[in-house]
């Protein structure tokens, strides 16, 4: 057998009747030349974080837009965070880290720059609506390697599509995901909210930190430890007092950081700057690049100046609505 082939027996000898193994795979859109090394699961991740759009995550903002300070989470870190947590769920239930770690690593690829202002922007342009994680299933089918797309597996394109709202995905990797992100950002943008002035560990409840704890670390701890020891076939659960604690904590986020003009005022000016761009680019098409260009011969200019826009880094945009819209220096 060769090394492929004996990872994959492993995996049917080691792994929970409840997980995903790769030789069980649906496959992909095209069939490829199985690898001698690598599990289809992991040539997934390979191909993720060889990808462009990935690289740019690190120039895409989490929560804060363009803090000052060399420590704030941007979304590369975010989902760096996510794939350590979801992977430690899953080797501790048994079941694929391969494919946890995939989903993990291509969930936020098609966010937009400015975070969920920037995707709330573009919903309300782009006919049909904008939503990060359709987007980000359409990067890797269709945007990266020049249109070809990275051919992934079934299961990671169905996590990737499925991490965060609307149906759960097919199977219990791609659902520890979407817990795990969930766990991930709101204790990540708490640690970035007390670094930014915005709050203090202090003012969040006794009634959450009685049970999540106090610090970082110990609330990752308790939600992480409740997935384990409370998940029940397939069937991901938290003890109940964790669970009405964490929906408390993400409505004090919600109150306390997420709608907070102190921590939010940057963001008024997003759909300013992005709804320019986009007016812009749809009346001067000739300017997108060819990639672009091509997809607005085949499936309309809206969808183009969509992917060209949500394609952005912070600065990318930043830069370019300066190039189209302030003037410059006379050159002497």
């Amino acid at each position: 057998m060769c090394i492929r082939e004996q990872l994959e027996q492993l995996e049917i000898q080691n792994l929970s009747p409840y997980a995903c193994l790769a030789v069980n795979s649906k496959g992909r859109e095209t069939p490829d030349e199985p690898c001698t090394v690598r599990t289809d699961f992991q040539r997934d991740r390979d191909r993720i974080i060889h990808s462009k759009s990935f690289r740019r995550l690190k120039h895409k903002t989490q929560v804060f837009l363009s803090p000052e300070g060399d420590h704030y989470r941007t979304r590369l870190t975010h989902t760096l965070e996510v794939s350590q947590i979801a992977r430690t769920i899953a080797r501790a239930l048994r079941l694929n880290e391969d494919l946890t770690e995939a989903i993990s690593l291509g969930h936020d690829l098609g966010h937009t720059p400015f975070g969920h202002a920037g995707e709330r922007a573009l919903d309300r342009l782009v006919p049909g609506g904008f939503r990060h994680y359709e987007q980000s299933l359409r990067v890797v089918d269709k945007l990266e390697k020049n249109g070809q797309g990275l051919n992934l597996t079934y299961e990671t394109r169905n996590g990737i599509l499925c991490h965060t709202r609307g149906q759960e995905a097919d199977t219990l990797e791609g659902r520890i995901v979407r817990v795990a992100d969930k766990i991930a950002y709101m204790n990540h943008d708490i640690d970035d909210a007390v670094r930014a002035g915005v709050l203090s560990n202090d003012d969040i409840p006794t009634s959450i930190t009685e049970v999540l704890g106090s610090t970082t670390r110990s609330r990752i701890n308790t939600l992480v430890m409740s997935v384990i020891t409370h998940t029940k076939g397939d069937k991901l659960c938290l003890a109940e007092d964790v669970q009405q604690a964490f929906d408390e904590l993400h409505s004090f986020m919600h109150l306390s950081v997420y709608s907070n003009d102190y921590a939010k005022h940057e963001e008024k000016k997003v759909p300013t700057l992005i709804g320019l761009l986009y007016t812009y680019f749809m009346e001067h098409s000739e300017l997108l690049p060819e990639e672009n260009r091509q997809t607005a011969r085949t499936e309309g200019l809206e969808r183009a100046v969509c992917d060209y826009i949500s394609g952005m880094t912070d600065h990318y945009a930043t830069e370019t609505f300066k190039t189209l819209f302030v003037p410059g220096a006379w050159q002497l």
